[in-house]
């Protein structure tokens, strides 16, 4: 069973309306029914209160709802991966370059330019997607902060939160000129990378995020020491969807990489594992 198909079934046995459950979720009709008909996919569980607020009201135990959607979630989201990456739209491309410093979008661009959504244009609009989605999520419960981001995006609030979901659900493969619209023109006010170490800076807009300046940093260490192991690669290796086919010098190589601030999710794990197997990231010897 799925969470559209029990949630319609919940309606009809408690002879509720959809209208209701959307007033109850604090969202729109409009979201719910393209929910109940699979036209939207279910948001992750980790992005948003909106299962909380429907198993109360359709008198379900609290993490019903949301485990189905993170199993549902997991099988979409492993099906995207396998896929080939398209390219950007043409106009998130421009936006990110508009927002990094014009002494340095000349070089950026040639970068971009000559590898479309190669390594460089993928792991900038990533660092900055991750970093706006932080910040929606931080402030999804902040009222306020809502209203004045609905406003700079041109949305009314209830709209807001439902395009709110699916950014919060939208990935790097998947960033849509809507999402750039809502979330990263408002939202975001500067980037800088340095192309020797990868670090970026990126700074958000003040009247949203009042001296938030965000310094990301990847480092990759070669070091046999064992040290202790990232609990997203725990799961990882857990898990046989995601790890069943993964050599012994692949599982090696993904131990050996060392993480600043963030920790890594099961899912990165696998990314990086398909990462490593791109003929596309390596030249010949």
């Amino acid at each position: 069973m799925d969470v559209c198909l029990l949630i319609r079934q919940r309606l009809e046995e408690l002879g509720l309306q959809q209208k209701d459950l959307a007033a109850a979720a604090n969202v729109t009709e409009s979201y719910i029914s393209q929910l109940l008909t699979r036209k939207k996919m279910p948001p992750a569980p980790d992005h948003t209160d909106i299962y909380e607020r429907m198993a109360t009201f359709l008198k379900l135990p609290g993490d019903r709802l949301s485990t189905l959607a993170g199993l549902q979630h997991k099988e979409e989201l492993l099906k995207k991966l396998r896929d080939p990456p398209t390219p950007l739209f043409k106009e998130i491309r421009e936006l990110i370059l508009q927002k990094c410093p014009p002494e340095e979008e000349k070089e950026i661009r040639a970068i971009f330019e000559k590898q479309p959504f190669g390594e460089l244009e993928r792991l900038v609009t990533q660092k900055l997607l991750d970093v706006v989605k932080q910040l929606v999520k931080e402030e999804l419960e902040n009222e306020n902060w809502l209203r004045l981001a609905a406003r700079l995006s041109g949305h009314n609030y209830k709209k807001f939160r439902v395009v709110i979901l699916e950014f919060l659900d939208t990935d790097v493969f998947n960033l849509s000129p809507k999402d750039c619209v809502s979330f990263l023109d408002p939202l975001l006010e500067s980037w800088h990378i340095d192309l020797t170490t990868f670090g970026m800076d990126i700074v958000l807009n003040r009247r949203l995020a009042p001296g938030y300046t965000k310094r990301l940093e990847f480092v990759a260490s070669e070091s046999d020491e064992p040290s202790e192991q990232e609990p997203g690669l725990k799961e990882f290796l857990r898990d046989p969807s995601l790890s069943g086919d993964a050599t012994e010098e692949e599982i090696q190589f993904l131990k050996r990489l060392q993480f600043r601030g963030k920790r890594p999710t099961a899912l990165y794990y696998y990314r990086e594992l398909q990462n490593l197997r791109d003929p596309v990231h390596f030249r010949e010897a």
